[in-house]
């Protein structure tokens, strides 16, 4: 067993399973990590993959990150009012109670932004408004886009910059909007692991891409309206995105956890943060282990990628023929026969924030002291889908 692990365990070897840590110390290296790789452009936190307020304050207040980028209007209302005054809403919303309670209130007003993509969210959000108008921000495809094919994720409809003049064009007539943003979220770079040669370069040709279209998208767009806030990048494409000046900050979150599926990338290496822990239940053979729970499948297509991993002790691994499980895990390995009923296994969540939807609180530890439990949003009672 390593050092790590060995703090880990002996530090939490009170706490009764399953339960979820978050390491102060490696948080604190994978911040410092995306801060030098943003080279001096604010990071915007992404709190879908935080999903704990005690964990974003913890992190906003260190130099280098400044805002939220929340993911349902609900939360960015909720954090405005626990006192975050930059609050970007990173994807469209059609939640029509909380554009009105928005729409109510100038201080919520002057503390969020939200996205647009399209004239129909243009004319929902308008519908909303009685009183100053709301900030918007135009989400860009940022994909690349080779003839016929299509690399990177279906976001916003807007990819050219004449698409992206036309909807200002339409912003610009409805007085009840003020297009104040442009995001271009880069999901080809920021979320594909480097696992080819073949994604290296389709990666590289992006960037390329992208830095031109960025230019003339916001060159067109200033014509019509004040641009204030340009976003760009994520977690892994921090250091790619931050040499493009036009942009006024970055965004990621992801990072800071460390989760399984950041293991691929080439050029940074984050430090494993986040963990949930389960208790053996089982031993049905002396190569096998039964763990309690554990299918905690992240999101996005069905494949072992999206399973979580085994990774205190090491040597174990999931079974192919069941995977993790609702009730209970199966496990294999070297290192089960030295398993007793009752003991530790430590597992790693494929991505990150979705690992806090399942327990209530984050056990922190700092260096060999357990130093608290911080509820995460479910803790609070908060669910925002």
């Amino acid at each position: 067993m390593d050092i790590v692990a060995e703090r880990l365990q002996a530090t939490t070897v009170s706490l009764n399973p399953p339960f979820a840590v978050v390491d102060l110390d490696a948080l604190n290296t994978n911040a410092d990590s995306m801060i030098s790789r943003a080279d001096g452009l604010p990071i915007r936190l992404a709190t879908k993959s935080i999903r704990c307020r005690a964990i974003t304050d913890r992190i906003l207040a260190q130099p280098g990150f400044q805002g939220v980028m929340a993911y349902s209007l609900a939360e960015a209302i909720w954090l405005a009012q626990s006192g975050i005054d930059d609050v970007l809403l990173a994807y469209p919303t059609a939640d029509r109670n909380a554009l009105a309670d928005l729409a109510r209130d100038d201080q919520l007003g002057a503390s969020i932004m939200i996205m647009v993509d399209c004239v129909e969210h243009c004319d929902m959000i308008a519908g909303a408004s009685v009183g100053q108008p709301i900030k918007v921000c135009m989400d860009v495809d940022a994909s690349l886009r080779i003839g016929p094919l299509h690399f990177g994720v279906r976001r916003s409809p807007v990819h050219s910059a004449g698409e992206a003049f036309a909807l200002a064009a339409e912003i610009s007539k409805r007085p009840e909007l003020s297009l104040t943003g442009l995001m271009f979220y880069d999901a080809q770079i920021a979320g594909l692991p480097d696992r080819s040669p073949v994604v290296r370069a389709v990666k590289s040709l992006s960037a390329w891409e992208l830095l031109d279209r960025r230019t003339e998208v916001i060159t067109t767009v200033r014509k019509l309206a004040d641009i204030q806030l340009i976003n760009g990048g994520g977690t892994g494409s921090l250091h790619i995105v931050s040499q493009d000046h036009q942009l006024t900050e970055l965004s990621a979150g992801s990072g800071l956890y460390g989760p399984g599926l950041f293991d691929h990338y080439r050029d940074f290496t984050p430090t494993p943060a986040a963990y949930f822990v389960s208790p053996v239940v089982r031993k049905p053979s002396p190569r096998h282990v039964v763990v309690y729970s554990g299918g905690y499948i992240a999101s996005g297509p069905p494949s072992w990628s999206r399973q979580p991993l085994p990774w205190i002790p090491k040597g174990l691994k999931l079974l192919g023929a069941e995977g993790a499980g609702e009730v209970q895990t199966p496990l294999r390995g070297p290192t089960a026969a030295a398993l007793q009923i009752g003991d530790q296994v430590w597992f790693r969540h494929a991505k990150a924030g979705e690992l806090c939807e399942r327990f209530d609180g984050l056990y922190l530890v700092q260096g060999e002291r357990l130093v608290g439990e911080v509820p995460t949003y479910r803790g609070e009672g908060r669910n925002f889908g």
